[in-house]
């Protein structure tokens, strides 16, 4: 998922030496693995029905819709979802590291809702017509001229009480092996929708274990892997767990320096995780963004 090393498209560093080998991580029967696949791919199915009826639905069960899809997606994908701590009960602009395709239901699984994506995404199969339906607004990351229409219209769905969550590494990082980079800086322009929309900044911290022990990157998704052969490494992977950690809110003041703010939010999120306990993931929705600048 690395991109240029344009200021719009960062390049993470990360690659196939960040990745486990073949027999590096504990796998599950070839029959598993392809039960699994079957499962994801009802999913996607069960996603492009849900993509047709979200329109019609209220605001809250449009949102309950989304995070049960995301946890049953998760599931079907063999993960385990593992969640500390409870988002904020008002809007709010979630940050969270970028580790992977998984992060993605991670999140929606936990804050589910909208989503700011690459313009790509509206023309995947099924995913597109999901996040299309879902209210996804779209970006021209080859458009750098649009980063402030974007912002705006991140700060504009934060007042009208629409939680937001956005990964602001721009990039897919791994940040657990010696030698690799745990991860990109938190670059500071989507910050400012939360500083003109009077917002708290609420950061998560996203890891992935094997058996709740050591971490892996077993689910990442970097460089010039494709996402068929990382989806297969992670269907395959015995005992893969997701954690989500919500840190502490902050809170900026108006007027505030978006560069701090981002650097305070990055440190949150770069802290080391306890071992997780498991608690049901938060009822409060957000809208999920993935912004690459």
């Amino acid at each position: 998922m690395s991109a240029g090393s344009h200021l719009w498209r960062p390049a993470s560093g990360c690659g196939p030496d960040c990745l486990p080998g073949p027999r590096e991580v504990p796998a599950v029967p070839v029959a598993r693995r392809l039960a699994r696949l079957a499962g994801v791919l009802g999913m996607l199915a069960a996603g492009a029905g849900l993509a047709a009826l979200l329109p019609a639905l209220p605001v809250e069960a449009r949102r309950s819709a989304v995070r049960r899809w995301a946890r049953a997606t998760a599931r079907a994908s063999g993960v385990r979802l593992v969640v500390r701590g409870r988002l904020p009960r008002r809007r709010a602009l979630v940050v969270a590291n970028h580790l992977s395709w998984l992060d993605i239901p991670a999140v929606l699984a936990v804050a589910p809702a909208r989503m700011l994506a690459k313009r790509e995404v509206r023309g995947w199969p099924l995913v597109g017509l999901l996040a299309a339906a879902a209210g996804t607004l779209f970006v021209d990351r080859a458009r750098p001229r649009a980063l402030p229409a974007t912002v705006g219209r991140v700060a504009a769905a934060l007042r009208a009480g629409h939680p937001v969550a956005v990964f602001p590494e721009g990039t897919t990082w791994c940040g657990v092996l010696p030698g690799c980079r745990p991860g990109g800086g938190f670059r500071p322009a989507v910050f400012q929708a939360a500083i003109d929309a009077g917002a708290p900044v609420v950061p998560l911290r996203i890891g992935y274990r094997l058996g709740g022990g050591a971490s892996t990157t077993a689910a990442a998704f970097l460089g010039d892997e494709s996402l068929a052969r990382s989806v297969w490494r992670v269907l395959g992977s015995r005992d893969l767990t997701a954690e989500v950690t919500i840190t502490a809110a902050l809170h900026p003041a108006p007027g505030a320096d978006r560069r701090p703010l981002a650097r305070a939010a990055e440190a949150a999120v770069r802290l080391p995780a306890p071992r997780p306990a498991v608690v049901p993931p938060p009822a409060e929705p957000a809208v999920a963004v993935g912004l690459a600048a």
